[in-house]
């Protein structure tokens, strides 16, 4: 008889996982931040190149009709800070296929909040503070690190002005890949994650921020101090090597909005891959206007691998992917 009916969590792992996630509302509910729902399904996806979005068919008052299992939730939640919601915050689960492995799955859990008028360097710190509250100790000091210093100390060049031939080519001797044909930041993103990663977070809380331009996603943009090029108004958070969180300082501009999109499906055509849905409420909200502010997604199945000291993501979930 089969034994793969047991949940891929310990009982005793899920009281604390659901210490925790009380925890993270207890945090919220003190700063008087909304909790909110929004739907799994929605008319429109993610765009996002390095994203695979999940659909389905289902019948609605328009009759048969693709929707998407959300990425993550935030679209819906900046309709609902278009819509005057103030502060918000989501434990949302949210769907990336052929994401399986120690820190990833298929289905998980992401935390999401929005704080109109908090600039990106407070919501850092709030973020920060988020993270020693779960974790119930304090893990070391916060850095900032700026991400092209990153690969001038590990790798020696400029991310912004290298060569794509010497790019290519130190991406394919330090990645063990062939990447002589790969664009800019497929280069960029196969060394950061194997080379400059794996190093973040070791002695407190990495916080990478100044990502290239053509990163921004969500972002806003503005010139760097060092030299006036373009980059993106985002950080990630980094701790034992771990990725656990991706703020923005958020675009509330809809024609520029709709351009990324566009953009990213035209990508989306030149690599194979399928067109997504263009999220058309989400623009529609953004015309009617959005509040100025920054938000951040954190993965909380990481966060609680790490608070209760777990080897993987699927020892904190109650039925992982191979199990659900």
């Amino acid at each position: 008889m089969t034994t793969d009916w047991r949940p891929t969590a310990s009982i005793e792992t899920l009281r604390g996982r659901a210490r925790l996630l009380a925890e993270v509302r207890a945090f919220f509910a003190a700063r008087g931040v909304l909790e909110v729902e929004t739907p799994v399904l929605g008319h429109g996806g993610s765009t996002d190149v390095h994203l695979a979005s999940l659909s389905l068919e289902a019948t609605t008052p328009a009759g048969r009709e693709r929707l998407w299992l959300q990425t993550s939730p935030e679209f819906h939640m900046k309709r609902l800070l278009a819509a005057g919601s103030g502060p918000i915050f989501q434990l949302a689960r949210s769907f990336r296929d052929g994401e399986v492995g120690s820190r990833h799955n298929i289905e998980f859990t992401m935390l999401e909040w929005y704080r109109p008028g908090l600039l990106l360097d407070d919501l850092i710190e709030e973020t920060a503070g988020l993270i020693r509250h779960v974790l119930g100790r304090d893990p070391g000091p916060l850095r900032r690190r700026r991400y092209r210093e990153l690969f001038r100390e590990a790798l020696g060049f400029d991310p912004f002005t290298v060569e794509i031939d010497a790019l290519r080519r130190t991406a394919s001797e330090r990645g063990g890949l062939d990447m002589h044909d790969a664009e800019h930041d497929d280069c960029l993103d196969l060394l950061m994650s194997l080379i400059i990663e794996p190093n973040l977070g070791r002695e407190g809380l990495d916080v990478v921020v100044d990502y290239p331009a053509s990163q921004a996603a969500l972002a806003r943009r503005h010139r760097d101090t060092e030299d006036g090029q373009w980059v993106a108004s985002r950080f990630e958070v980094y701790l034992g090597g771990l990725e656990l969180a991706n703020g923005y300082d958020e675009l509330t501009d809809a024609d520029e909005q709709r351009a990324r999109f566009i953009e990213d499906n035209a990508a989306r055509r030149g690599l194979g891959l399928p067109e997504v849905d263009i999220d058309i409420r989400l623009l529609a909200g953004l015309e009617h206007g959005m509040p100025a502010g920054s938000g951040v997604a954190l993965g909380i199945d990481r966060l609680i691998q790490l608070a209760l000291g777990r080897a993987s993501v699927a020892e904190v979930m109650a039925f992982a992917t191979p199990r659900c």
